[in-house]
């Protein structure tokens, strides 16, 4: 292997600068912009969303651009905070004092791990055990809960917004008479402008203006106001609450307050950290309560990032990138990014769809928008503090409600009914009891009708008749396996056709079946023990040689066989004359 090589292998993003030309460049740049200034507000939105101060939204955007540009495939994906991750991180950053971002930088580093590993392992294939009706769940249970958490900031309503769904609207009812006026209405006409800034983007200006310069003026203007459309409402609303609040001692909104400003320093995640326990006296903790606390979401979180980037990256990319790769792509965004002080990250559908939009050609223009943001924090940071609260609930509030998916129930409604219930527990529990468990018991669900259909196969049993007029008993199994759960469902079938269709030999049709496990392979054997006694012969139609050696080995019995249909009769008329022979 030469050192080229070595060097593409270990850093697969140095293919991206081979040739890398100006054209190239620009495109990068412009699209970089474009993502930048769409993350810019949400990653303020997404720190407040997870319990912590606004300017770790911005640490968490920057360092997935750069190592996302090393070492991942797809040019599309763009690597920072998530509304999905945020809402899961805020879980642990409530107890106080300074243990919000060292929980949430402790929970990236672990992520990273736990994503590390799974690469060496080669694991990316675990996200295949969640299936569409449980993400769906998921997804719209979340969106649900991050829209509701984010009512306080709408309402103008003091307080933090947590994870817990049930808490957060009684907490919101209970205190609707203290709704701020200017709050509201600042919040509600910004959702408003973002939901309709965001279907502009579907005009189209066909014949409508006779230039086509001036038709590609007018459309280019529009699709950067319907890209930018967070950075747009959440300046304008900046502005205004600086001249309300520049000149009004009482201000009418809640603003974001003080961001610090400068690049976040590099070192090492804390493993302690000091709580307000429920007496309001302070507590240390050491890694081991630290853990403790994070529990299972220092598991489930990192695999809901890798379910979300790996769609991402084959939305974009096609089927055929690697999960490795970019398991290892995500894995040190997260471990170098807790080096920065970040929060968890992964892969945004949102940006990601900008960044295809705005026309990226290579992962190198995430370091395009990573300098924006970093330039963001050393020079706009003072000007932050006037954001206001209501303009970032409506950023997120307008993202979040297109996570909804109502459009998948009715075609599941229609051809698989089954496959609604593991999204509908998925659903309900996520909201009553909280994501994890409610990810983990659909999951459950989906793997008990699995386990299911494995324990009781379907099978299609007809009473037939050769051309000679022999009668015979067909047992079809409609699985392509036959493993250990499922062999008494097959003997006690077999005993119910005999008992409704009478004593006839038995043919098992072994076309569509292509494995025996050893507990299986011993039920069959004692299944043609049974028969004998009755003096009903058992057969093995179309049976793979690999069937047939495996109940020989298991069972040292030889089960006749029958190679064909066509085989059928003559076999069959052996029989009938070997069990006449038997009772004379």
């Amino acid at each position: 292997m030469t050192l080229k090589d070595w060097g593409y292998r270990v850093l697969p993003g140095l293919k991206w600068l081979h040739g890398y030309s100006g054209q190239d460049a620009v495109a990068d740049l412009i699209a970089g912009v474009t993502v930048g200034l769409t993350v810019l507000p949400q990653g303020l939105a997404y720190a407040t969303l997870a319990g912590l101060e606004p300017q770790y939204g911005l640490y968490s955007a920057f360092v997935g651009g750069i190592i996302y540009a090393m070492l991942g495939s797809c040019r599309q994906v763009t690597i920072g905070p998530t509304a999905l991750l945020a809402l899961m991180t805020s879980r642990h950053t409530g107890l106080g004092l300074g243990s919000g971002p060292a929980y949430a930088i402790l929970l990236c580093l672990i992520s990273g791990v736990v994503e590390l590993g799974m690469a060496v392992l080669k694991l990316g294939a675990l996200v295949d055990l969640i299936s569409l009706p449980v993400t769906v769940g998921f997804t719209s249970a979340t969106a649900v809960i991050i829209g509701t958490s984010q009512l306080k900031g709408l309402l103008g309503l003091r307080g933090g917004s947590g994870s817990d769904f049930i808490n957060t609207m009684r907490s919101v009812f209970g205190n609707l008479h203290q709704v701020r006026r200017g709050d509201f209405t600042l919040g509600l006409v910004s959702i408003v402008v973002l939901l309709v800034l965001r279907k502009l983007k579907d005009v189209k200006l066909d014949g409508r203006l006779r230039s086509l310069r001036a038709q590609q003026l007018v459309s280019g203007s529009i699709w950067v106001i319907a890209t930018g459309r967070n950075a747009l409402v959440v300046l304008v609303t900046s502005v205004l609450a600086y001249n309300t609040c520049d000149q009004m001692d009482s201000c009418p909104y809640i603003l974001t307050g003080k961001v610090k400003s400068g690049l976040p320093s590099l070192a090492l995640p804390k493993f302690e950290t000091t709580i307000l326990d429920r007496n309001g006296t302070e507590t240390t903790q050491n890694l081991e309560q630290m853990l403790s606390e994070l529990g299972p979401s220092m598991l489930i979180l990192p695999i809901i990032a890798v379910l979300g980037n790996v769609a991402i990256s084959k939305a974009f990319g096609g089927a055929g990138l690697s999960p490795t790769r970019e398991l290892v792509a995500l894995s040190m965004s997260n471990i170098c990014g807790a080096f920065c002080s970040s929060m968890p990250v992964t892969g945004s559908f949102s940006r990601s769809a900008v960044n295809h939009a705005s026309g990226v050609r290579t992962p190198l223009g995430g370091c395009y928008t990573s300098v924006l943001v970093l330039l963001a924090l050393g020079l706009l940071a003072p000007y932050f503090q006037y954001i206001p609260k209501a303009a970032l609930s409506a950023v997120i509030i307008s993202a979040v409600i297109f996570m909804i998916e109502f459009e998948v129930i009715r075609p599941l409604w229609r051809c698989s009914r089954r496959e609604l219930l593991p999204g509908a527990i998925t659903f309900v529990l996520s909201l009553a009891v909280g994501v994890e468990i409610g990810l983990l018991l659909g999951v459950g669900a989906d793997v008990a009708f699995l386990v299911y259909r494995a324990a009781r196969p379907v099978l299609s049993v007809s009473k037939l008749q050769t051309r000679n007029g022999i009668n015979y008993i067909l047992i079809r199994p409609k699985h392509s396996s036959l493993y250990f759960p499922a062999i008494e469902w097959v003997r006690s079938g077999i005993s119910k056709a005999l008992a409704t269709h009478g004593t006839a030999p038995v043919v098992l049709d072994c076309a569509h079946v292509h494995d025996f496990d050893f507990t299986a392979a011993r039920g069959m054997g004692s299944l043609k023990k049974e028969l004998a006694k009755a003096n009903v012969p058992l057969f093995l139609m179309s049976a793979h040689k690999d069937i047939g050696v495996i109940l020989k080995e298991s069972t040292n019995i030889d089960f006749p066989t029958i190679d064909c249909p066509d085989d059928l009769e003559p076999i069959l008329e052996q029989s009938e004359t070997c069990f006449a022979c038997s009772t004379v």
